[in-house]
C-alpha cells in the first residue's frame, strides 16, 4: 500500500525521491516506513522525527498543512539543520497524511535543483489527493485492525555485473571499452556495477576488484568524506560534480559524475598535476555506516547549538536524539556539592522513578554516578545485564529494558550524564556505540553553556529582585499595584524601577527608566532609587528631589542617563504634585472612566545638566481615579507611532479601568505583549488608585 502509493506520487508530479512516514503507535514520533529514489542512509538523521522537531515532515503533519521549500537558500533560513547535511540544490514539498480527525502520518517529495521556485497547481493537487486516498487506506486498516509495518525502499535494481546488461548491447561494450578514459556506472548506493578496462588502469585495481564495492571502499586514497559528499551532491541535484583526487605516490586523477535516475555513470581520467592538498586518507571502512554517522553528528550539532537553558537542551535530546537512537525515554543528570541531581527527564509515566534519584551522593555504585565519574560510557543490553553489575537496581526498577548511560564532559571535566532508557533489549553495535559517544560530546557542550546560561538567569533575577521592593506599602486612601517585566533580549535585568514611600500622612511614588538594560543600568537604578527613597524620607519637596538626584547621578560620574516621574501624594486633599525628567506622561483615568495624557511640565534626563531645574504640575485625584505610571518598554514596538501606542493604552484603560487594581495591572501587560510579543525594552508599571476616607 505505502510503495504503490509513493510511486504514484512520484511519478505523478515527476519527482526525484520521497518518503512515507507513519506515526509511531502511542508516541509522538513519526517513523519513516518507505524511501524511494535514493539510499535511506541519505535522511538517516530523520528516520525517526518528534512531531515538535522542526523538519518538514513534522511541521506538515503538525500543521496539518502542506510545506514547501523551494532550494536551498530557503531550506537554509527555515530548517537550517537539514541544510548542514544536505547542503544541496533541491526542491522539497511535505504534505500530512490525514483525515478530518486523525493523521496517520506524513510524505515528503524532493526535485532536483532545476524545478521551478513555485509548486505547481497541479503538482498541489496531485500531491494533496495522493495522501488523502493514502490516509483513506489507512482509517480502513485501522478499522479491519490491520496492522500497517514498514516496506522495503523502492530503488531501481542495480544492474547486472554483465557488460551487456551494463550497456544494452556487445557492440556498444566493446566500444566503451576501447575508449582511452576511464568509465564506470555506480547504483544508487554507490556500489561500481560496471568498469571499463581504462578504469582499472587508472584506478590500479582489476575490475572483478571493483564490482560490487563502493568507489570510496575499494580505494583508501579515496576514502573521505568530501569525495562521497560529490556522489551525493549529485543524486540530490541530479548535476553533474566533479572532483580531483591523488593516487598515490603522485598520479592526480579527474572524476566526474553524471547523475540520473537509477545511478551515476563516472568519467575517470588524469588530471595535471595539482600542488599541495594536504588531505590524508582515514581508515577504510564501510561508507554507509560513516555516512549515517556524519549526516546525525551534523543535524544534530545544528540542533543544540539553539538551546539556551538546560530545559531547552533537554527537550532537544528528547525531541532529536531519544528518536533518532530509538530510545522512548532518557534522564539528564548533573552534580552539585557532591551530590547527583536531576536536571530533566522524559518519557517516564511516573516521574518519581526518575526524581527519586535527585540529591544522591556521588559516592554511590550506580551506573548514571559511574559514568559521570569515569567519563567512561556504559551500554547494557538487557535488564538482566544491568543488575548483574549493579544489584541494587533490583529494587528500583524504571520499567525499562535497555539503557545507554553516556557521560557528558566538557572542557575536560564532566558536567552531566544522558541516560537513554529503551522498553525492549536493545544490541548496542559498534557503529551506534559509536554514533551515541560522538553526541554525548556534543550534548556536553551544549548542557555547560546551558548550566552557565541558567546560572546568569537566576543571578540577573535575583539582582533584579534585590533591587525593586518586594511589596508595597499599604497606604491610607491610595490602592496600589506593581509590574516589571525584563526584556525578552539580553540578561533578564533592567534599568527601569518603580517605588510607593510612605511619608508623614502624605505619599511618594515614582517611576523610572535608567538606559540599557545590563548590570551597569540595574546598579544604578538601585543608586537613584535609594536616593530618591532617602530625599523623600527628609521632606525635600518634588522639585528638590528630582534635582538632588540629578546631581547625583552627574556627581556619580556614569555615562547613563535616567527619565523619572516624582509624585508627591495627598489623598486627604485630593491631589498629587508630580515632577518629570524626560519620563513618557502618565494616563489619568477619571471615575466617570475618561482617561486623558497627562501633559506635565518638566526637565531634561537626570544626568545630562548639573543646573537643570525641574517644575512640579499639581493634578486633581479625585477618589476612583486611576493613575496609570510606565516606562517607554510598554507602548515602544517596532513599527508603531508612539502616539498611537499611547491612544491605544489610554482606549485600553478606559475601557477595563474599573477592574481589581492587580488584575488590571495584569490585562495591561497582557495587552502589551499582544501588541509586541518581542520586548526590547524592559517594561515597568505602577498603577494608584484614589479611594474615598475612611
Amino acid at each position: 500500500m505505502l510503495s504503490l502509493a509513493l510511486a504514484s506520487m512520484l511519478d505523478g508530479v515527476h519527482a526525484h525521491s520521497g518518503a512515507v512516514y507513519l506515526l509511531a503507535p502511542g508516541e509522538p514520533v513519526l517513523e519513516m516506513a518507505v524511501m524511494a529514489g535514493l539510499p535511506r542512509a541519505f535522511a538517516a538523521p530523520w528516520e525517526r522525527v518528534g512531531l515538535n522537531a522542526p523538519v518538514p515532515v513534522a511541521e506538515a503533519a503538525r500543521e496539518r498543512q502542506l510545506i514547501w521549500v523551494s532550494g536551498e537558500q530557503q531550506m537554509a533560513r527555515r530548517y537550517p539543520r537539514i541544510a548542514v547535511v544536505l547542503p544541496y540544490p533541491f526542491s522539497l514539498a511535505a504534505l500530512p497524511v490525514a483525515t478530518s480527525d486523525t493523521v496517520y502520518g506524513a510524505v515528503f517529495v524532493t526535485w532536483p535543483g532545476a524545478h521551478p521556485p513555485d509548486l505547481s497547481d497541479r503538482e498541489r493537487e496531485h500531491l494533496t489527493a495522493a495522501c488523502d486516498r493514502l490516509a483513506l487506506r489507512l482509517r480502513r486498516a485501522a478499522e479491519e485492525q490491520r496492522p500497517v509495518h514498514p516496506e522495503p525502499d523502492l530503488l531501481a535494481p542495480a544492474a547486472t555485473a554483465t557488460v551487456a546488461g551494463t550497456l544494452g548491447t556487445v557492440e556498444a561494450a566493446r566500444m566503451v571499452a576501447r575508449l582511452p578514459y576511464g568509465l564506470c556506472a555506480l547504483d544508487l548506493h554507490g556500489r561500481i556495477s560496471y568498469a571499463n578496462p581504462a578504469a582499472a588502469e587508472l584506478l590500479g585495481v582489476q575490475v572483478s576488484g571493483l564490482l560490487g564495492t563502493q568507489l570510496w571502499a575499494a580505494l583508501p586514497w579515496l576514502n573521505d568524506p568530501v569525495y562521497e559528499d560529490r556522489y551525493r551532491a549529485a543524486l540530490i541535484s541530479q548535476h553533474v560534480t566533479s572532483f580531483v583526487a591523488l593516487r598515490p605516490p603522485g598520479d592526480w586523477l579527474s572524476f566526474r559524475l553524471y547523475p540520473g535516475t537509477n545511478g551515476l555513470s563516472v568519467r575517470i581520467s588524469r588530471a595535471r598535476a595539482v600542488s599541495e592538498m594536504g588531505r590524508s586518507a582515514v581508515t577504510a571502512g564501510d561508507g554507509t555506516s560513516r555516512l549515517v554517522t556524519i549526516s546525525q553528528v551534523l543535524s544534530l550539532a545544528g540542533a543544540l547549538t539553539e538551546a539556551a537553558s538546560v530545559q531547552d537542551v533537554v527537550q532537544l535530546v528528547a525531541d532529536e536524539i531519544a528518536p533518532a537512537a530509538g530510545s522512548q525515554a532518557l534522564v539528564v543528570l548533573g552534580s552539585r556539592a557532591g551530590r547527583l541531581h536531576v536536571l530533566g527527564h522524559h518519557g517516564y509515566p511516573d516521574a518519581h522513578v526518575v526524581e527519586r534519584f535527585d540529591g544522591m551522593p556521588l559516592t554511590a555504585h550506580t551506573p548514571g554516578t559511574q559514568a559521570l565519574n569515569s567519563g567512561v560510557p556504559a551500554f547494557f543490553d538487557s535488564r538482566g545485564q544491568l543488575e548483574r553489575l549493579y544489584p541494587s537496581r533490583h529494587a528500583t526498577p524504571d520499567g525499562m529494558a535497555a539503557w545507554a548511560y553516556l557521560p557528558l564532559v566538557a572542557s575536560g571535566r564532566p558536567v552531566g550524564t544522558c541516560v537513554l532508557a529503551y522498553t525492549e533489549p536493545h544490541p548496542f553495535p559498534a557503529d551506534e556505540r559509536a554514533v551515541l559517544t560522538s553526541l554525548s560530546s556534543l550534548i556536553a557542550q551544549a548542557l555547560e553553556r546551558a548550566l552557565l546560561y541558567d546560572a546568569k538567569h537566576r543571578l540577573a533575577h535575583g539582582l533584579q529582585a534585590a533591587l525593586l521592593p518586594t511589596s508595597l506599602p499599604q497606604l491610607p486612601g491610595i490602592e496600589a499595584a506593581a509590574r516589571y517585566l525584563p526584556a525578552t533580549q539580553g540578561m533578564d535585568i533592567g534599568g527601569d524601577f518603580y517605588d510607593l514611600v510612605p511619608s508623614e500622612g502624605l505619599a511618594a511614588a515614582v517611576i523610572g527608566d535608567v538606559q540599557g538594560h545590563n548590570v551597569t543600568a540595574a546598579g544604578l537604578m538601585g543608586q537613584i532609587r535609594t536616593a530618591v527613597r532617602a530625599y523623600t524620607t527628609v521632606g525635600k519637596p518634588p522639585t528638590e528631589v528630582m534635582r538632588s538626584t540629578n546631581r547625583l547621578l552627574i556627581d556619580l560620574g556614569t555615562e547613563l542617563f535616567a527619565s523619572c516621574l516624582y509624585l508627591r501624594l495627598d489623598p486627604a486633599r485630593g491631589r498629587a504634585v508630580m515632577s518629570r525628567a524626560g519620563h513618557p506622561p502618565p494616563l489619568l483615568r477619571k471615575p466617570d472612566g475618561q482617561v486623558r495624557v497627562l501633559d506635565l511640565a518638566g526637565g531634561p534626563l537626570l544626568g545630562i545638566d548639573a543646573a537643570a531645574s525641574y517644575p512640579t504640575t499639581e493634578v486633581d485625584l479625585a477618589p476612583g481615579s486611576v493613575l496609570a505610571l510606565y516606562t517607554d518598554g510598554l507602548i515602544e514596538s517596532p513599527g508603531v507611532d508612539i502616539e498611537d501606542a499611547l491612544a491605544e493604552l489610554g482606549r485600553v484603560l478606559a475601557e477595563i479601568g474599573d477592574l481589581p487594581l492587580d488584575e488590571l495591572a495584569d490585562r495591561l501587560l497582557q495587552y502589551s505583549s499582544s501588541t509586541s510579543p518581542e520586548r526590547l525594552d524592559d517594561v515597568a508599571l505602577l498603577l494608584l488608585r484614589a479611594r474615598a476616607a475612611d
